[in-house]
């Protein structure tokens, strides 16, 4: 009866710290206005501050922690993180390695270059072009445009740096994240139309979760759901992006 009971007790302090214990979301910090760091170097930024409303809708605690982008999903499948909320386009390769809520916000990439150089993506054929690494951007120009050279960075404002000294033509980020740079670098202009390439940016932005977590998935869907329905979304893109999505 002893055993029993201490068995029960001890199962029962097991559930309470399993029910107490955040949800570990990861995100890169360099991608303004969906997360980067502020000047206290906290983490900060529209996907952030979603999260911050799911944990609240489904009434647990949330933690969070920046990585490189690279690692993000490789440290999601080995349980390093519960979820990852850091821009991630929905495609075909990634649902391979990891589930997908429903999409939070449509999505498009565009291209920025010196103001009056180019009009047209054509014309930065031979050109060097800065993207994140292992983004659908990087997969987009590798697929679609073989002839423009894609060079990696681990954040834009190295890409920038690069620009000014003449190491580098042209970025090709996210259009909400294109249009945040375009604020504070007046010598920058838009090159052609935003990619809506369905099979990179087509199905919108999703948080992941490890493959087959369908309760975490089910959690988040429903919170997604209300936060859209009671006009909290729209509050938070209004907050992040203004009139753009």
């Amino acid at each position: 009866m002893l055993k029993l009971v201490l068995l029960l007790l001890l199962t029962a302090i097991i559930s309470c710290a399993q029910a107490a214990a955040p949800l570990r979301f990861a995100s890169t910090a360099n991608n303004p206005p969906f997360e980067f760091l502020n000047s206290e170097y906290q983490l900060v930024g529209f996907d952030i501050d979603l999260a911050k409303a799911l944990c609240e809708r489904m009434q647990q605690q949330c933690s969070f922690t920046n990585n490189i982008f690279e690692r993000l999903l490789p440290s999601l499948k080995f349980r390093r993180y519960d979820a990852v909320i850091s821009g991630l386009d929905i495609t075909e390769e990634r649902q391979k390695l990891v589930d997908f809520t429903n999409p939070y916000i449509n999505n498009s990439g565009t291209m920025v270059a010196g103001k009056g150089l180019y009009n047209n993506i054509e014309q930065m054929k031979g050109k060097r072009v800065g993207i994140g690494a292992e983004t659908t951007h990087q997969a987009w120009l590798t697929v679609t445009w073989p002839e423009i050279i894609a060079v990696t960075y681990d954040n834009y404002q190295n890409a920038l740096l690069d620009m000014r000294n003449g190491r580098l033509d042209g970025i090709f980020s996210d259009t909400v994240a294109i249009q945040e740079l375009l604020k504070t670098n007046p010598q920058l202009a838009v090159v052609g139309q935003p990619i809506t390439d369905q099979r990179f940016f087509g199905s919108g932005l999703g948080i992941a979760v490890r493959k087959g977590n369908t309760q975490l998935l089910d959690n988040l869907n429903k919170a997604l759901e209300s936060l859209k329905n009671d006009g909290t979304l729209d509050q938070l893109r209004r907050r992040w992006f203004g009139a753009a999505d």
